[in-house]
């Protein structure tokens, strides 16, 4: 992307404006460390600026037409689509990930611009007869109203366009809190739907370095009924509490812990290609990662050997040079845990046969690790790693990796191995988690319901379900 086509203020009211404090701040490269940009750092009096905006917008852009809401979202796929190699590129730089995949994400996230301009005119509703005859019962379904939106920097163009685009077909309108390590591509996809023919006020973006003074004004304000949250539990219980005292309508796509499960009957070339893309895809640093490879006894050695081969023939290196496969992890505190992790485990008695050496040199960079001999009670097994390591255990059977798969207060998802589809069906069931991919290393697609259970999460997202979530339903008694 051009530098004088990069955007680097606030987005409020369809304006483009320094912060109202003048302060900026940095965004780093963090396979080289350097500084590639300096944006608008938002405040209280941004952060109630944008909520103002969007609250003035909300009603004329609910009262909208969903055939208009839909070809502007329509519109906005095209677009970013047509930019995809340029924030492509600006995702690689402020977050690492090699371009290939950053490619495949801007394809991602422009899906949910198309997919939910196909669902902006299928809001419908139902009408019924009350079982003891005396009304009739007419169910709808209405915008929430404002919604705000705050999304991590693991995806930064797709954690945005997926709670944007269902915002938008509802008849919502959005204030966005980016992550503050990635809000570039943000601020990029800001600039596609302006240009699409979003009408102003009804999409602004606020980046900043304190997310907790953006999310108190905001929340604050009266018209915002909406709280839509990607990240960890942690902070997740936090803004719950936080929007319990508005009695707010809240999703939140949480913290995962993903059991990768190999029964002995699996067909080996698909469970290692599985493995690679749901272990190492963007570095590792996704909700839906396996962190928990639980593998039956008969074909562990195997299945370990040629994943560590696999993992540790990945290209490592800078995301924007050709061939690499394995860019550096976000920033230096995220890799430093993953290092911490490793030393633990090994510590606790596993074995690192690949990998588990943090390198010197410049860049935030961590290398595949596989790791055997991991007991079941082994403590990186409890936390989510977020990054290109592989805790093997081996198990005696499908019941004793279903029992210590459900082992954890998390439930995104899970992946299952098997040739039997009657047994992967059965433990698929069996399993404690909103997704499942059964012999498939990726379970993410705008057309399906996204979201976990237990800790990992309340609400759905994409899929029809993904617009329902802005949705508040009406139920309206009569009689003719």
């Amino acid at each position: 992307m051009a530098d004088d086509a990069l955007r680097t203020d606030l987005f409020i009211g369809g304006t483009w404006r320094p912060s109202y404090s003048g302060e900026r701040f940095d965004v780093t490269d963090p396979g080289t460390e350097e500084v590639i940009a300096t944006v608008a750092n938002g405040g209280t009096v941004d952060a109630r600026a944008a909520a103002e905006a969007a609250a003035a917008a909300q009603p004329l852009w609910a009262a909208r037409p969903p055939r208009e809401r839909a070809e502007i979202l329509r519109r906005s796929w095209e677009l970013l689509m047509e930019r995809a190699d340029d924030l492509a590129r600006l995702i690689t730089l402020e977050n690492g990930k090699v371009l290939a995949e950053a490619k495949g994400e801007i394809t991602y996230a422009a899906e949910f611009f198309r997919w939910f301009s196909e669902e902006a005119v299928r809001l419908k509703g139902e009408l019924t007869t009350a079982p003891g005859g005396a009304n009739k019962i007419l169910v709808m379904h209405q915008p929430v109203g404002v919604a705000y939106l705050v999304t991590p920097w693991n995806f930064p163009a797709a954690m945005a366009t997926r709670k944007i685009a269902p915002a938008l077909a509802a008849g919502c309108a959005v204030v966005l809190k980016p992550a503050t390590l990635t809000p570039l591509t943000a601020l990029g996809i800001a600039d596609v739907l302006h240009e699409a023919g979003v009408p102003d006020g009804v999409v602004n973006v606020v980046p900043g370095r304190s997310a907790s003074t953006i999310t108190a004004a905001v929340l604050e304000h009266e018209r915002v009924r909406k709280l839509s949250f990607t990240g960890s539990t942690e902070v997740g219980r936090m803004l719950i509490e936080q929007a319990a005292h508005r009695v707010l309508n809240v999703s939140m796509e949480l913290g995962g812990n993903a059991p990768f499960i190999v029964l002995a009957d699996a067909d080996l070339d698909a469970a290692i290609e599985g493995a690679m893309i749901a272990k190492m895809r963007h570095n590792g640093e996704t909700c839906t990662a396996a962190n928990r490879f639980y593998v039956e006894a008969p074909v562990a050695e195997t299945f370990a050997a040629r994943l560590a081969e696999a993992m540790g023939a990945l290209p490592t290196g800078h995301g924007l040079t050709e061939g690499n496969r394995l860019g550096p992890l976000v920033d230096a505190a995220t890799r430093d845990k993953v290092a911490e992790l490793v030393d633990g485990a090994v510590a606790a008695g596993a074995k690192a046969v690949v990998g588990g050496e943090t390198p010197t040199g410049t860049g935030f960079y961590y290398p595949a690790t596989v790791l055997t001999g991991v007991a079941s009670d082994n403590p990186i097994l409890a936390e989510e790693i977020f990054g290109p390591v592989a805790p093997i255990v081996s198990v005696a059977d499908a019941d004793e990796a279903v029992r210590l798969a459900n082992g954890t207060s998390m439930g995104l998802v899970a992946y299952v191995y098997t040739r039997d589809l009657a047994k992967g069906l059965r433990v698929a069931e069996a399993l404690e988690s909103g997704m499942v991919g059964l012999n498939k290393g990726i379970v993410s697609d705008p057309a399906a319901p996204f979201g976990g259970v237990k800790e990992s999460g309340i609400g759905r997202e994409g899929g029809h379900e993904g617009m329902l979530d802005y949705c508040e339903t009406k139920y309206i008694a009569t009689d003719w």
